[in-house]
């Protein structure tokens, strides 16, 4: 499929069960574990994804996604929302704690970027990081962050490429779910 076939826009509503399974992808298990905490009886994790980015004023909502359609077909979503200080929460969960001590406050997180693997290496990914960049400096924010896997070396070496650098990284806690072990790493961007 060509690239220029791509529609880019804010997300809709009635986008949140392929955002939840883009989303899966870009978390690399993560969702997959926070999901598994709220299975009842009946659901899957994806019906719990879907009911998550269905909810509006919250972070994890359709509400702060980027997509990239094709036809009537979203290939690619970024999800990113203002990362702001809050001294007051604290994550107790071991497997979640190293990503919350990696948060960076007061910049725009990247809190995922999938794109369909039918459809890499098309530049999507890149068009999407630039809207969320004229998103950063729209909202009047400095810096840009997010967080990957080191040993997810084709995303790693991605974001470098778009001058994220490295600032700091945790061990993350295995478990079956995630989909790597080794480091998390807070990757950081500052714009001009």
């Amino acid at each position: 499929m060509k690239a220029d076939a791509i529609n880019y826009r804010s997300a809709h509503r009635s986008d949140a069960r392929r955002i939840a399974e883009l989303y899966s992808i870009a978390s690399d298990g993560v969702s997959d574990y926070i999901w598994s905490k709220k299975l009842q009886p009946g659901d899957n994790l994806l019906d719990i994804g879907q009911q998550r980015y269905e909810r509006r004023n919250t972070p994890f909502s359709f509400e702060n996604c980027l997509v990239a359609q094709a036809r009537d077909r979203v290939v690619a979503v970024l999800l990113s929302y203002e990362m702001k200080a809050d001294d007051d929460y604290v994550v107790e969960d071991p497997v979640l704690k190293p990503f919350w001590l990696l948060e960076e406050p007061n910049s725009l997180y990247i809190a995922g970027v999938a794109v369909d693997p039918d459809w890499r290496q098309q530049g999507i990914a890149s068009v999407l990081m630039r809207m969320a960049q004229t998103k950063c400096r729209q909202k009047g924010l400095q810096k840009m962050s997010l967080i990957v896997f080191e040993a997810n070396t084709i995303a790693y070496d991605f974001y470098l490429r778009l001058g994220f650098s490295e600032v700091l990284r945790k061990p993350v806690v295995p478990h079956p779910l995630i989909k790597f072990t080794g480091d998390a790493l807070l990757l950081v961007k500052t714009l001009c």
